[in-house]
C-alpha cells in the first residue's frame, strides 16, 4: 500500500528505489510493476535487504 501511494505521486518516467526486508517482495514487486505498467529496472539482494529500482510508466 505504501509503495502504491508513493508511485501515485510520481511523474511518468521518474525512478524510485525500494529497500525491503520481506522476502515476499521478490514476488510482489515484479507483479506490481507488470500489473500497473511500470518498469522494474533493478532487483537484487544484499545482506538480506531486497533492493528494487522501478521507473513509473503511464
Amino acid at each position: 500500500m505504501l509503495l502504491h501511494k508513493s508511485v501515485r505521486r510520481m511523474q511518468e518516467g521518474e525512478e524510485l528505489e525500494i529497500l525491503a526486508t520481506d522476502p515476499s517482495t521478490q514476488r510482489d514487486i515484479p507483479k506490481f510493476c507488470d500489473f500497473l505498467g511500470h518498469t522494474l529496472i533493478m532487483q537484487e539482494v544484499r545482506d538480506d535487504v531486497y533492493i528494487y529500482r522501478l521507473r513509473k510508466g503511464m
